[in-house]
């Protein structure tokens, strides 16, 4: 596995429930501050269920791609307590879990 693959899924992995990082964020935090859409990419083809891909958003609050379909994420996020308005996270402070 590449090793920026592997930082992206390491720091998604510590997402914890109920919050969210933006794609922007994964990037950074894994080293490569603009390789969002690579981060977007490389979730996108992310199979294993122990990397919750579901809490990784967009930097507008909307809340992005997902293999499952948007509507499955907008449940998964809303089951973790992700307080979601018109299609867009309402509880996000930039830079946080």
């Amino acid at each position: 596995m590449r090793e920026f693959k592997k930082r992206v899924y390491e720091v998604v992995k510590k997402i914890p429930k109920g919050k969210t990082l933006t794609y922007k964020e994964v990037a950074r935090l894994a080293g490569s501050p603009f390789a969002w859409r690579a981060v977007g990419n490389i979730l996108n083809k992310n199979r294993n269920p122990k990397i919750p891909c579901h809490r990784v958003i967009r930097s507008d609050g909307g809340i992005g791609g997902f293999k499952d379909g948007p509507e499955r994420k907008l449940f998964l996020l809303r089951k973790e307590g992700v307080k979601i308005k018109r299609g867009k996270e309402r509880s996000k402070k930039k830079g946080t879990f």
